[in-house]
């Protein structure tokens, strides 16, 4: 029975899997076809942008510009969840605590991330050090958020059952908070993560000298709009990477908990 179930849930995602490629596909298509003749210096053809992004990311700015701007994203990121996890665990099991800083947590949640740009810098100076710390301010907020309340969705009676068992504080968190939690915690992650790409660009609008936007807003202002628009392509690219990479561990982490859910 099983290796008949085996081949359909395969074909179904090779399936799904095609599904997903259709709009893309179509999209990619349709602007080639209809770019071909441009003569306008502000909509060049996709053949230009697809040369320009050739030159500028896969050769010259790819180790002095997407990788810095990468690996600024992932640390701040990191940073983030490491706090977010470690301080959502503490205020879902302390409502009292919570409640004493969820006033200064949700004045500090809606500081618009672009206007904190310039007061990190003022605050931090330029270099790296200033969007690191700002990325991980603005995005420790969806991890943090969603750990509360999955901590605080816990079953009861499974920590009951742990507390029987003569667990630990300690083994309770890691082996029965966090597990149960997981599902939201991931999705916090996930949004994040998404916060995390837009602030890597965001930061490095201003006052940068590096950088995927620093190079970007450079084509702008220069009117290389091939350039720009291959800025844009190679953010896209990214963000679908990221995406896709993220999925996949999720699928991996969770796999109880999506079993459990067909079942």
């Amino acid at each position: 029975m099983t290796s008949m179930v085996r081949p359909r849930r395969a074909g179904r995602r090779f399936t799904a899997w095609l599904v997903s490629l259709v709009v893309p596909v179509t999209a990619l298509l349709s602007w080639w076809f209809a770019s071909l003749g441009s003569t306008s210096p502000f909509w060049p053809s996709l053949r230009s942008i697809l040369v320009s992004f050739q030159q500028l990311w896969l050769f010259s700015r790819f180790a002095s510009d997407v990788l810095p701007s990468v690996g600024r994203m992932l640390l701040g990121y990191c940073v983030a969840v490491v706090l977010g996890v470690a301080l959502g665990v503490l205020f879902g099991r302390l409502p009292l605590l919570h409640r004493a800083f969820d006033p200064a947590l949700q004045f500090c949640r809606a500081l618009p991330a672009t206007a904190l740009v310039t007061v990190s810098i003022v605050l931090l100076g330029i270099g790296d050090l200033p969007k690191i710390v700002l990325t991980a301010f603005v995005t420790v907020f969806p991890v943090l958020l969603n750990t509360i309340d999955g901590v605080r969705a816990v079953d009861r009676e499974l920590e009951d059952a742990a507390r029987s068992y003569r667990l630990t504080r300690a083994q309770r968190v890691l082996h029965v908070q966090l597990p149960a939690a997981a599902p939201n915690i991931l999705a916090g992650m996930r949004i994040a993560l998404t916060v995390a790409f837009v602030m890597m660009v965001v930061t490095e609008l201003v006052a940068a000298t590096n950088g995927i936007g620093f190079v970007t807003l450079q084509a702008q202002q220069s009117f290389e709009v091939s350039e720009m628009w291959a800025g844009m392509l190679l953010l896209g690219i990214l963000g679908v990477l990221f995406n896709g990479a993220f999925v996949l561990v999720e699928r991996r982490l969770l796999r109880w908990y999506t079993k459990d859910r067909e079942s």
